[in-house]
C-alpha cells in the first residue's frame, strides 16, 4: 500500500461510550481508510475507529494496546487491498473467511516453508463462520458486491505475476491481498475478542500498474460498507 500515513493513532472515543452497550472497534493502517470508515459509521459512537499504522507488526501493536484500554465486543480490520484474479475484481469487497500470514515463513531450496510446516506456530486465523456469513449477507442484501475467501496479510506486497501465482497456490481459494490482518487478529486473539477483515478491492495483486488502481472507488465501496457493519450491532 502506497498511501501516505501520518502519526495519529489516537482513538476516536465518544465519552458516552459506556452508553453504547456492545461496541465495536476498526483498526485501519491509514488515515484516508480510517475516514473512510467513519463516513460510512456516520458517527455511531458505539464504534471506535483506531489507526493500526502499516504491516502486521505494528498493526498488532496498535491493536493490543486499543484492547487494553476498553472492552470491545467485536474487532475489524478493514481497508482497501488487492484482489486476486478470477476471485475478487477491482470494485468488490472481500469479506475474510480465514486471515493467513502469507510470507511467514523461510526459503529453502525446494520452495516456501510456512511457520505451520517448520512447527513453529500457525499462519492461519481461523474466524467465526457464522458472524462472517452474516456480515457477508447483510453487505449482499445492501446491494454491494462481496465474496468470503482467505484474505492474506504480507510484509512486502506482491509486485509479480509469478509472485502473484505462487501466493494463489500457497493459499488455495485466496481472495486478497493486504499487510494488516494478521497482526490485528493476533492481538485480537489473545484478548479472546472475535474479528473479521474487511477488503475492498482497488488493484489486482500482481504486477504494480498504478494507472489501473482505483482507489478513489474503493475508499467509496469501504464507507459503503462500513455502514453495513452498524446492523451487526442490532
Amino acid at each position: 500500500m502506497d498511501l501516505n500515513s501520518d502519526e495519529d493513532t489516537l482513538l476516536n472515543i465518544d465519552p458516552r461510550r459506556q452508553e453504547a452497550g456492545k461496541r465495536v472497534l476498526v483498526m485501519t493502517a491509514v488515515p484516508v481508510e480510517r475516514d473512510a470508515v467513519l463516513r460510512g459509521l456516520n458517527g455511531d459512537i458505539r464504534v471506535d475507529v483506531v489507526l493500526a499504522g502499516v504491516g502486521p507488526a505494528a498493526s498488532a501493536a496498535s491493536t493490543a494496546k486499543a484492547l487494553s484500554a476498553d472492552d470491545y465486543g467485536l474487532v475489524v480490520s478493514a481497508g482497501i487491498g488487492g484482489g486476486f484474479a478470477g476471485r475478487a475484481e477491482v470494485g468488490s469487497l472481500v469479506v475474510a473467511s480465514e486471515i493467513v500470514a502469507a510470507d511467514l515463513g523461510v526459503e529453502t531450496a525446494d520452495g516456501f516453508s510456512s511457520l505451520d510446516e517448520l512447527g513453529f506456530g500457525s499462519t492461519h486465523v481461523p474466524l467465526d463462520t457464522s458472524l462472517v456469513e452474516r456480515v457477508a449477507g447483510l453487505m449482499l442484501a445492501a446491494g454491494l458486491p462481496v465474496i468470503t475467501g482467505p484474505v492474506l496479510s504480507v510484509s512486502t506486497v506482491t509486485g509479480t505475476a509469478a509472485s502473484a501465482a505462487e501466493m494463489a497456490a500457497r493459499v488455495p481459494g485466496a481472495a486478497s491481498e493486504a499487510m494488516e490482518g494478521y497482526g490485528v487478529a493476533i492481538a485480537a486473539n489473545d484478548k479472546g475478542t472475535p474479528v473479521l477483515e474487511i477488503r475492498a478491492i482497488s488493484n489486482l495483486v500482481g504486477p504494480r500498474d498504478r494507472t489501473a488502481w482505483r482507489i478513489k472507488e474503493a475508499l467509496e465501496l469501504l464507507e459503503a460498507a462500513s455502514s453495513v457493519l452498524l446492523e451487526v450491532l442490532s
